[in-house]
């Protein structure tokens, strides 16, 4: 027997005057050629400006206020170099039958030649130190520390290059290698398939998966519509990179997310006039209603995406503000393009290109609808399931390790890797790496260098001579650690240092890479309870008034950070303890992820996985005002937006696997990161645990106190159980 249909109140009354978006439909229906035009200018103006804007990108990783980094900025300010960025290492080995102590006056010779060729290059030598550790315990290999002027692009110094071929040049017959942090992590290679190949790789999946959508020439729509955003976004870009720095990142993200985001919404949009269309009305009123109803989804998604990465800004971190404000643009810019250029093509050649239109829209599709079905059915082994998949997979994320990759998951080949490996089989310590800089008053040197010896975790501790170093009454003390100091399980020699030294007579500060993973630490994830709250209330607030529900909002918030947790635990387990790294891209174990990734990955992530809790719920919140029944509301929910939400996902994950083929380690991990948890959530989470869990709470999902939609500027939402008697869920 069929069960009963109850439709709202609100639906049998007569349809309500077009809202603000429904209203900015029928300007843009009204003048869709001047909009048309308008959008024209700007994909062409963006044209011309992503030609220019990496040239202006920063490449900015200060810490102000930071004990580490205010060391290094001072080291800088009084050499000229060194401070804030890591040394490269020049390795010589001697010829056969020769020793170092024997070659002593050539090499040292050699490395002057270079300092009056290189003058902002300082060169810390064994000569110029006198300590045994800068020689190989065969003697048959030294290495100096070149450091550099502070550069602006990311990579190997230009200064340390022209060293190490002057020194070829000086020294005929030795064997002559450059390595060192910067070296290793370029993997051989500075140079990967660019962010317009790229984005081209993006674009050919993001077809591939809308030509199954749409079935018609529609799925070259969304592409367009992308293109203006990305276009767009790098133009205001370009305008900001005059008012302030804007890190290197947000050229990839702008690309492969701005990519992902707006042919979501565009997806969505589209997807909703199809269905209008099917259902009978015109096609001013389909692209209307579409963009009522979609449009504002879309509007709401664009704002979660925006929210979360606002909360960057409140980092004292310049670099990662930089990213927060540059990524904030793309979804909103992606809103804009989206609620008024797609409206205007779909309003003039959107029925023509709608074509042969084999897929139709008229109903719910049915596999969906028998998913949700049985969800409904079974929502308490649905909600089990779903439980126990993002249980397995936040297990691994009580292991995380933040810091710098691990050696061994940097070059495995090449000149770098070969230096390194001369300088390890001498028994040079791993920590020749990441050297610490422990800056003191010129006065006080001595004394620190004899203190630094005796410090648990530091092989050596050195004072160059001359001006190399000291200068203006200060001194740079270079000690080198027992390893190397790239994650938060060692930094034991670090910790070390600072409780011996620390307070002591003439002692400025300890710079390095140890001292600025523990600055960097402190300033992000000290402030890290402040950055979730500002992301969790206004996402709560702005989807307590969208769902008009607090329940679906605080569950949603809830449901993001299960999720986010599942990928970190994901990550976790491929990159850190290397399984699949290796096999996927012939990385091994990471031993850790880069300090800055996982910021990044909360922030993008948060507002993109929410994209499709908005998609569905939205949908929900409609079917449900129409049937007052739940169960209804999510079979027809889900059947309405479940293909449209996995293909949205899998244009993003298809985005961000091209982000992954980048030669970075870094960007491969976040690539990767945001990769999988786009999946994770589209599946398990919003297919699968979202539609189970508002299947069992029934009711409750709809109640709104009074005092709060007062608050919120919205009808109170009440739930009295007379009322509920009279209208059965099925399932």
């Amino acid at each position: 027997m069929t069960k009963p249909r109850v439709i709202s109140t609100q639906s049998r009354e007569s349809s309500p005057s077009p809202g603000f978006l429904g209203r900015l439909a029928g300007f843009v229906l009204r003048h869709r050629r001047l909009i048309i035009i308008g959008w024209a200018v700007m994909f062409v103006a963006g044209g011309i400006a992503a030609g220019q804007v990496s040239k202006r990108l920063s490449v900015d990783f200060s810490l102000p206020g930071q004990p580490g980094y205010e060391t290094g900025l001072k080291i800088l300010h009084t050499w000229g170099n060194g401070g804030e960025t890591e040394p490269d290492i020049l390795v010589v080995s001697v010829p056969k039958g020769q020793s170092v102590a024997g070659d002593n006056h050539q090499i040292a010779t050699a490395f002057n030649a270079v300092r009056e060729s290189q003058p902002g290059l300082r060169v810390v030598d064994y000569a110029s130190t006198n300590d045994s550790r800068f020689v190989t315990r065969d003697g048959q290999a030294t290495f100096a520390y070149l450091f550099a002027p502070l550069g602006h692009s990311f990579g190997i110094s230009k200064a340390s290059t022209v060293a190490m071929s002057e020194m070829q040049r000086l020294l005929p017959g030795y064997s002559v290698g450059l390595t060192g942090i910067n070296q290793l992590q370029s993997t051989g290679s500075s140079t990967g398939p660019g962010v317009l190949l790229e984005t081209m790789i993006g674009g050919i999946g993001a077809l591939a998966v809308l030509a199954f959508v749409f079935a018609s020439l529609l799925a070259f729509v969304p592409l367009a519509v992308a293109a203006v955003s990305i276009l767009s976004t790098f133009l205001v870009i370009w305008g900001l990179t005059y008012l302030t720095d804007v890190s290197f990142i947000v050229e990839f993200l702008i690309a492969l997310v701005g990519l992902g985001v707006s042919i979501d919404y565009s997806l969505l949009l589209v997807t909703r006039w199809r269905e209008e269309r099917a259902k009978g009305a015109d096609n001013h009123t389909a692209v209307i209603r579409a963009v009522e109803t979609a449009g504002r989804a879309v509007f709401l998604s664009g704002l979660t995406v925006a929210i979360g990465l606002m909360a960057l800004v409140v980092l004292p971190v310049p670099g990662l503000r930089s990213v927060g404000i540059g990524g904030m643009l793309i979804p909103l810019i992606s809103i804009i393009v989206v609620d008024t250029l797609l409206p205007a093509i779909l309003g003039g050649i959107g029925p023509r290109v709608d074509w042969p239109r084999i897929r139709k829209e008229a109903s719910a599709s049915r596999s969906w609808s028998s998913w949700s079905r049985m969800i409904t059915r079974n929502r308490w082994g649905a909600t089990a399931a779903a439980l126990v998949i993002l249980g397995l997979s936040i297990i691994p994320i009580f292991g995380l390790k933040v810091g710098e990759t691990g050696v061994s998951a940097l070059a495995s080949s090449g000149p770098a890797h070969d230096a390194y490996e001369t300088l390890v089989a001498g028994g040079v310590p791993g920590g020749v790496l990441t050297p610490l800089e422990i800056l003191t008053s010129q006065v006080a040197a001595p004394k620190v260098v004899s203190q630094a010896r005796g410090v648990l975790g530091i092989v050596t501790a050195t004072l160059p001579s001359g001006s190399t170093g000291s200068r203006r009454g200060l001194s740079d003390i270079i000690a080198i650690p027992d390893q190397p100091t790239v994650n938060n399980t060692t930094l034991t020699s670090v910790n070390a240092a600072k409780s011996a030294l620390d307070g002591q007579p003439g002692v400025v500060g300890i710079a390095g890479l140890g001292p600025t993973e523990e600055d960097y630490s402190h300033a992000v994830f000290g402030n890290f309870p402040l950055m979730f709250a500002i992301i969790a209330i206004l996402t709560f607030l702005l989807l307590a008034r969208a769902f008009r529900s607090l329940l679906l909002a605080l569950k949603a918030v809830l449901l993001n950070l299960v999720s986010l947790a599942a990928t970190f635990g994901l990550l976790t387990w491929f990159w850190q303890e290397g399984n699949g790294s290796q096999a996927l891209f012939g990385i091994p174990a990471t031993g850790a992820i880069t300090f800055w990734v996982p910021l990044m990955v909360f922030a993008f992530l948060f507002g993109l996985s929410m994209d499709y809790e908005v998609f569905i719920l939205t949908r929900v919140r409609e079917e449900y005002d129409r049937t007052g029944n739940t169960n209804e509301a999510v079979i027809e929910g889900l059947g309405r937006t479940g293909r449209l939400v996995t293909s949205a996902a899998l244009i993003l994950f298809l985005a961000f696997a091209s982000l992954a083929s980048a030669p970075d380690t870094d960007l491969k991990v976040m690539a990767t990161g945001l990769g999988a948890g786009i999946l994770l959530d589209a599946t398990v989470v919003r297919a699968l645990l979202v539609p189970a869990l508002v299947s069992l709470l029934g009711k409750w999902n709809w109640w709104l106190p009074r005092p709060i939609a007062k608050i919120l500027a919205i009808r109170a939402t009440s739930i009295p159980a007379t009322s509920f008697a009279r209208q059965p869920e099925v399932g």
